[in-house]
């Protein structure tokens, strides 16, 4: 996610000055990188704390941390789900934003709809876009391992 924050970024500032754009994408990754790693942490190691919040002596924090051991698994499963559907999102709205005349034709078609479907549509277009990219990437993944003779 890193990555395609720092993309995005780029295509903000990228009528800026060089060393502008220098500071801003190092400032702009350093703080997606901590914050995402960071929080990624976190939920990896969120049975861990609830283990150990189920060994105190407090009856609060037993329950706290059996909480987070019921709720762990739930959490992590929804997670994969969003962050699925965040990878076709983010990857879709990374190409619309490299194609200009793709950009402005969704932009201008959606200044024409009412405001909430103006609101919506280009975020709907861009996980449909990224989903079809997945796709075809997943295709022509396969047909290169089939053509190696590595299909599975």
């Amino acid at each position: 996610m890193s990555a395609e924050i720092v993309a995005i970024t780029l295509g903000i500032v990228a009528e800026a000055p060089l060393l502008n754009q220098v500071l801003v994408l190092s400032g702009i990754a350093l703080v997606v990188t901590v914050g995402v790693y960071g929080l990624v942490g976190v939920i990896v190691k969120i049975d861990d704390l609830g283990y150990w919040l189920a060994e105190k002596s407090s009856a609060l924090m037993q329950a706290l941390g059996k909480g987070l051991l019921i709720i762990a698994p739930w959490l992590m499963k929804a997670l994969s789900i969003v962050g699925t559907l965040a990878m076709f999102l983010v990857g879709g709205g990374i190409v619309v934003h490299g194609i200009a005349p793709l950009h402005h034709a969704i932009e201008h078609f959606a200044g024409q709809q009412s405001a909430v479907v103006a609101m919506i549509l280009p975020t709907v277009l861009n996980l449909i876009l990224g989903f079809i990219i997945g796709g075809i990437v997943v295709l022509g993944v396969k047909a290169v391992a089939k053509m190696r003779g590595q299909a599975h």
